[in-house]
């Protein structure tokens, strides 16, 4: 029998998460089937608790019955598990490599924490900090961009950084209409501002996206109980 056949490949996920989402492009670049499990993380399944006790999130990606959890794992996994098939996630150079995973955690370490802040936070002196905080470390990422002048991080193609900031690609976008303030503009941005459109009609992405509609009112919501409770 095929190897392939033999595969089986779950995903349990969240239709609103980023994380979730990083992992469905990252099975979509190596052309993978799976079965996606929605979850309801006010009521979570027996079988989440199961695969994830630790930390009781998803993503978690169930291969052959072994599940394994979280997201930056789980595309680093699903590159080595399927390195023949589909495109490359991360590059076989050894310090390219390094280099990739230290920028794919810049993302979560440096720059989500004051795009978070600017948007849950009410006009004023908090919210142009967060704001002057995120722009430096946009700028960080416009000079990184620009070094390889690539049309992508990962070079021609997406890759891990690319994965890691995709999100960003429609959650700013939302955040900046929510508030009515501008973060990314093709002016101050001029190569991220072209990377945000490229990622999103990247073939492994396109297809693969939240329904935006509800998630802008899930992102109003969130901003409204944030400006309530401050």
């Amino acid at each position: 029998m095929d190897h392939q056949q033999e595969e089986k490949v779950q995903l349990f996920g969240m239709w609103a998460s980023p994380y979730v989402y990083k992992v469905k492009w990252a099975l979509s670049i190596k052309g993978m089937e799976y079965e996606y499990v929605e979850e309801d993380l006010g009521n979570k399944s027996g079988q989440l608790l199961e695969h994830n006790p630790v930390h009781k999130k998803v993503p978690v990606l169930v291969y052959n019955g072994r599940p394994v959890a979280e997201s930056d794992v789980i595309v680093q996994f699903i590159d080595d598990v399927w390195k023949g098939q589909g495109g490359r996630i991360l590059p076989e150079d050894p310090h390219e490599r390094a280099m990739a995973r230290f920028w794919a955690r810049f993302v979560p370490d440096k720059l989500s924490p004051p795009i978070w802040k600017w948007f849950t936070t009410a006009g004023g002196e908090e919210q142009e900090a967060a704001r002057e905080a995120a722009v430096e470390h946009l700028r960080v990422l416009e000079a990184e961009l620009n070094l390889g002048r690539n049309e992508f991080f990962g070079g021609d193609s997406v890759g891990l950084v690319d994965l890691s900031l995709g999100a960003l690609a429609y959650v700013i976008p939302m955040y900046e209409e929510i508030i009515g303030a501008r973060l990314i503009t093709e002016e101050m941005f001029p190569s991220l501002y072209a990377w945000m459109g490229r990622f999103l009609a990247a073939p492994p992405v396109k297809d693969h996206l939240p329904p935006m509609e509800e998630l802008k009112l899930r992102f109003r919501a969130i901003r409204e109980y944030f400006l309530k409770n401050a």
